[in-house]
């Protein structure tokens, strides 16, 4: 990655700016650099503290091919360590559940919930060997609002100081509050930025979901903050996302005074995406599998009290299939984004203003992928 690409129309302002190259989506080259550059540096986000309920329940991931087991101590604290054995590298721990310590499956070497090497069959007679000594790489985890990040990076900034102002615009709907109703995956056909372009993408809202959540937006260009590497947010006026864009449980408490129409959107880079109704929270974790290929984890945050409800079954699952069907209707699009990229005939075209959000991602993963170049002036 040492070549110097032109992204100058790219960098231009909105009105002025153009769509970048396709190699940007399809070349591993790119995808290798983002994993090294980017994933490898910020905090990610992989889910809800409250997934992890008691001591020893654990989770095991694959961050870009990266191994990771997250578990609870008899503390409460989450711990992060890299899931691969320091024997032969096999992962020690597999899919999620609740362990007393986790078992290496090919020599059987044993492991605490901090990492710790609390077992090693037959290795008395090697020289050297200090089981107390050994233990699994730890990663760095910290929780904001009831998610949990971790990093890679000993050297990123705190949390809280890279949520930054997200977590100010997110916090009249105190996230710590809520609790999950459901969650479901998806794997699409297409590179993962263009999940994450997408979820910030009005522009396409009035002519592909139409049918869905289209006819509800209200947007307001001045309340744009574009924010640091290429994070964005946003409040504006919507329905909340169910068929009929009425809250079946009635508002979120303490955001009630706001209306029915309250909404933020939040991205925070790199592949973090969240929404905000009167009445619930989706967040959106899209993934890379490759160049071509990528996995979206949702979740859908509502307030304790709507559980109790006694239509809660029927009511909810009202939510999963119209946030399934949105996602659905942007399937074959992306995926059709995707293939054009690998198009000889294919040349950016030219930005709408009310692709700012979109600019400013692209230009903030394209500054720290390839390097910052100077912006053109307003």
């Amino acid at each position: 990655m040492n070549e110097r690409f032109d992204f100058s129309a790219t960098r231009l302002p909105i009105e002025r700016a153009r769509h970048t190259a396709g190699f940007v989506y399809t070349s591993l080259e790119v995808l290798a650099a983002e994993k090294e550059r980017v994933f490898l540096k910020d905090w990610l986000c992989v889910g809800r503290a409250e997934e992890f309920k008691r001591a020893g329940d654990y989770r095991a991931l694959r961050l870009l091919d990266e191994p990771v087991v997250i578990v609870k101590d008899k503390t409460g604290r989450l711990n992060a360590f890299a899931n691969v054995c320091l024997h032969r590298g096999v992962e020690v721990a597999s899919g999620s559940g609740n362990l007393n310590e986790f078992m290496c499956p090919y020599h059987g070497w044993l492991y605490d919930w901090h990492g710790r090497l609390v077992g090693a069959p037959y290795m008395k007679e090697a020289e050297g060997f200090d089981p107390k000594s050994c233990q699994l790489p730890s990663i760095r985890l910290e929780t904001w609002a009831g998610w949990v990040f971790v990093s890679f990076d000993p050297a990123a900034p705190p949390l809280a100081a890279f949520v930054g102002e997200i977590a100010t615009a997110f916090a009249p709907m105190r996230q710590e509050d809520l609790r999950v109703a459901y969650t479901f995956e998806l794997e699409l056909d297409c590179n993962w930025k263009f999940v994450c372009e997408n979820l910030l993408d009005f522009y396409h809202a009035d002519t592909l979901h139409a049918a869905t959540i289209g006819a509800y937006y209200v947007t307001d260009r001045s309340r744009y903050r574009l924010l640091p590497r290429g994070s964005f947010v946003t409040a504006y006026k919507t329905n909340t996302q169910v068929d009929g864009g009425k809250p079946l449980f009635g508002p979120i408490p303490w955001v009630a005074d706001k209306g029915e129409d309250f909404a933020i959107n939040g991205f925070l880079a790199p592949n973090f995406s969240l929404f905000a109704r009167c009445d619930n929270i989706n967040g959106y974790m899209t993934w890379p599998l490759g160049p071509d290929r990528c996995r979206m984890i949702c979740y859908h945050l509502i307030p304790p009290a709507f559980f109790a409800d006694p239509d809660y079954d029927r009511k909810i699952q009202r939510y999963r299939v119209f946030q399934q069907r949105v996602l659905e209707e942007d399937r074959g699009m992306i995926a059709s984004l995707q293939r054009g990229m690998h198009s000889r005939s294919y040349a950016p075209g030219p930005m709408s203003v009310r692709e700012i959000a979109i600019h400013h991602a692209i230009n903030g993963h394209l500054d720290r992928v390839f390097g910052r170049e100077p912006r053109a002036a307003e």
